[in-house]
């Protein structure tokens, strides 16, 4: 009888034993696991719950310095050797017309040179001719090889703009256009305007903070919307004379001003 209580209590000794490993065990892999989860979070900045958020507006007007535009030269010949030769001359004569005006070569530039064949459809001779003839194949035939190139042109002297447009026009050139007035110390405005929005932005901060009751703790976020330059555009073509071989008249360009335009977003964590 004793030998049967004896079992029995070692029965119940090693199901406790077992009971006892197994809730150690989950305690462990419990704790190995928040452990894990928090050092997810070691080295990261926490952001802020209590926070308030402004905005800068910055704005700067200049008068251009710089004038832009491109021209190009459009020729077709039967060999793409002719058709070089044609449009080669006449781009010759506008490239010595714009180094005798004073402009400089590098800011002379060739944006693109392109050599195209041109085919049509042809009807074959069928030897048939009234209502009841088959209606005739067509075959694909080269007619011409067309040649293309476009060159853009900086003017540092924006006071020439109307006597150059209307030079080039002269010269027979297939067309011209995209006059744009730029600034040329872009980047510097607008690191002038970005100041100035951000700060209206940190003076609107503050205001806020004071009305709130409030304490400025640290800036925790920060956006920009820096926008475009969006540059005067001349309508030169009636001016120009593009196609004749006549100078008109140097066209009155007016330049007016380009603005810069740059909202700021400040987020500050309070306390």
């Amino acid at each position: 009888m004793s030998d049967v209580c004896n079992l029995c209590h070692k029965g119940l000794m090693v199901k406790s034993l077992v009971v006892f490993l197994a809730v150690l065990s989950v305690f462990f892999l419990v704790k190995i696991y928040g452990s894990i989860k928090e050092n997810g979070f070691i080295g990261q900045d926490i952001y802020p719950q209590t926070t308030i958020s402004v905005t800068g507006e910055g704005e700067i007007s200049a008068v251009p310095d710089i004038a832009t535009f491109s021209f190009s030269v459009v020729e077709e010949a039967k060999t793409v050797a002719e058709a070089q030769n044609i449009a080669n001359e006449k781009m010759n004569k506008a490239l010595a017309f714009l180094k005798e005006a004073g402009v400089d070569e590098k800011n002379i530039k060739t944006t693109g040179y392109n050599i195209y064949p041109r085919y049509e459809w042809w009807a074959k001779e069928i030897g048939c001719y009234g209502l009841n003839c088959p209606v005739p194949d067509k075959e694909r035939k080269l007619v011409a090889y067309e040649i293309s190139q476009n060159v853009s042109v900086r003017l540092e002297e924006i006071d020439q703009a109307g006597e150059i447009l209307s030079g080039i026009g002269a010269f027979e050139v297939s067309n011209v256009s995209g006059l744009n007035f730029e600034i040329d110390d872009e980047d510097g405005l607008r690191r002038e305007a970005r100041e100035i929005a951000i700060q209206e932005a940190k003076g609107k901060a503050k205001e806020l903070a004071k009305d709130l009751g409030v304490s400025l703790v640290k800036l925790v976020s920060y956006s920009s919307n820096e926008g475009n330059i969006y540059p005067q555009y001349a309508k030169m073509d009636m001016a120009l004379g593009v196609g004749g071989g006549e100078v008109s008249s140097p066209a009155e360009i007016p330049v007016g001003e380009n603005e810069i335009k740059i909202t700021v977003y400040l987020t500050y964590e309070i306390k």
